[in-house]
């Protein structure tokens, strides 16, 4: 039994806004029973209200917990069970490790200590629990479909009926909307010209406050789109894309499902316009997305993205392109026809008055010397880190060194042939070169400081001409 003295935190933790407060509550004061059963000292309570439990980020009581037991405020972590902490296996095992290393242990009220063993089986089986529910909530989703309800999510022209959960129904002016916008295209309007004339007319978009032509051509991978939508023509469309979780930043993010698994239903009491006119926009649409040269990606300017309309604030956009000249017109004057600034500016002279300033503003030897300055700083930070983790760095090298001789020796002997068996070689090289590089910063000590040469400052103005 612990003793009187050990101080205990208590964590909980709900995973929806849907359950209620009261299971925050029910699950401290089952801990604090357990904690007075135990004899043991509650010092801090730590809860998060409708977190899901694939992730950390945006936790804030587990981040507290952990930043407090590192500090040393407390040396055991009771929760109702290890799946409050985390259902993925990745973060509960390093909140284990991280917690141990602060000899802070976790006690579970219905499983005891946790030890290693016990966290990476708590870590699948909370992975699967998580992919299970996902499946069975989609399943769900799907029986929504097939009774002809809408299984979530607001579409422009229709609005839910009170009292009858997944059903729409047709709002009349919204409708009239779209088929103001179906037949103006089918008739050769530019999505632009449908925009703005929208917008002349005051007519409120989906969301926003303005109409912009991407709000009609949407997504042709994803289908997304005023145009594209198939509920107009009475065929609901679900399962287009899954939401799947960053593990770098734990955002959810939208990724694209193959048409194949794709979901339809008939559904003719929401249909807005007939089928004639449908078939003639899919036409138009069809001939409209086939890539040509002007669809590809090109390279970014150096000002791309920064420069806004000197009248409304908004984004400036390519207008036309002839050799190597750019020229320049106001995204809200070109898609939604909101702005009345209709000149359309060279793009590289813009470049050349704004670098030309640049260029004059940096010739003053302040700014030589703060680079200098800076520079230095950082080159003994990272001299430091180095050194810091020199056996790291030197074992890393070693292995770096004898995986690019394998890959070459493979390749030499003819056991692996081909372009990929060539690229292996590169990469493997690549990066022994970068492990060497680092082993020798390590070796060496800070760098001594850099004095400004006198042409110093006309290399640097030169090297910024040159960008």
């Amino acid at each position: 039994m612990p003793e009187q003295s050990q101080r205990a935190a208590i964590y909980a933790r709900f995973s929806t806004d849907l359950q209620s407060d009261r299971s925050i509550d029910d699950q401290i004061a089952l801990c604090r029973a357990y904690a007075a059963r135990e004899g043991l000292d509650v010092v801090e309570v730590y809860s998060d209200r409708a977190k899901t439990s694939a992730t950390m980020f945006g936790r804030d009581g587990l981040l507290t917990m952990m930043e407090d037991a590192r500090a040393g405020a407390f040396d055991m972590v009771i929760v109702e069970a290890l799946d409050r902490i985390s259902r993925d296996t990745e973060d509960l095992a390093g909140i284990y490790k991280r917690l141990e290393f602060a000899s802070v242990s976790i006690m579970a009220v219905h499983e005891g200590r946790a030890d290693a063993l016990q966290v990476g089986l708590r870590g699948i089986m909370g992975e699967m629990f998580l992919r299970d529910l996902k499946h069975k909530i989609r399943r769900g989703q799907a029986g929504v479909i097939r009774d002809g309800r809408n299984p979530g999510g607001r579409s422009f022209g229709y609005a839910p009926v009170p009292g009858k959960v997944g059903e729409l129904t047709i709002v009349p002016e919204e409708a009239e909307v779209v088929r103001r916008i179906f037949t103006e295209f089918a008739d050769g309007t530019a999505p632009r010209a449908i925009a703005a004339g929208l917008n002349a007319d005051n007519i409120l978009p989906p969301r926003g406050t303005k109409w912009n032509a991407s709000t009609l051509n949407g997504n042709a991978i994803r289908h997304y789109g005023i145009l594209r939508n198939e509920l107009f023509r009475g065929k609901r469309v679900w399962n287009r894309v899954r939401m799947v979780i960053d593990p770098e930043t734990g955002k959810r993010i939208s990724r694209a499902n193959p048409r194949s698994e794709w979901h339809w239903a008939d559904v003719p009491q929401l249909r807005i316009i007939d089928e004639d006119l449908w078939e003639r926009v899919a036409k138009r649409i069809a001939l409209r997305t086939k890539e040509g040269p002007a669809h590809r990606a090109r390279h970014l300017r150096p000002l791309s993205g920064l420069l806004r309309c000197g009248c409304c604030g908004a984004g400036m956009s390519i207008q036309k392109r002839r050799g190597d000249s750019i020229w320049l017109r106001c995204s809200a004057s070109r898609e939604s026809g909101t702005c009345d600034h209709r000149s359309a500016p060279r793009l590289d002279r813009i470049e050349a008055a704004i670098f030309g300033r640049l260029a004059d503003e940096l010739r003053d030897p302040a700014y030589a010397r703060e680079y200098l300055r800076a520079y230095h700083a950082e080159r003994q930070r990272l001299a430091s880190d180095a050194r810091k983790n020199f056996g790291t760095i030197e074992r890393n090298a070693i292995r770096a060194k004898a995986a690019y001789d394998r890959a070459l020796e493979m390749y030499i002997e003819g056991l692996a042939t081909g372009p990929e068996a060539k690229e292996r070689a590169r990469v493997a090289r690549d990066k022994w070169q970068e492990a060497d590089r680092q082993l020798e910063l390590a070796r060496k000590e800070a760098p001594p400081p850099v004095e400004i040469h006198p042409r110093a400052t006309e290399r640097y103005i030169d090297a910024l001409v040159e960008l």
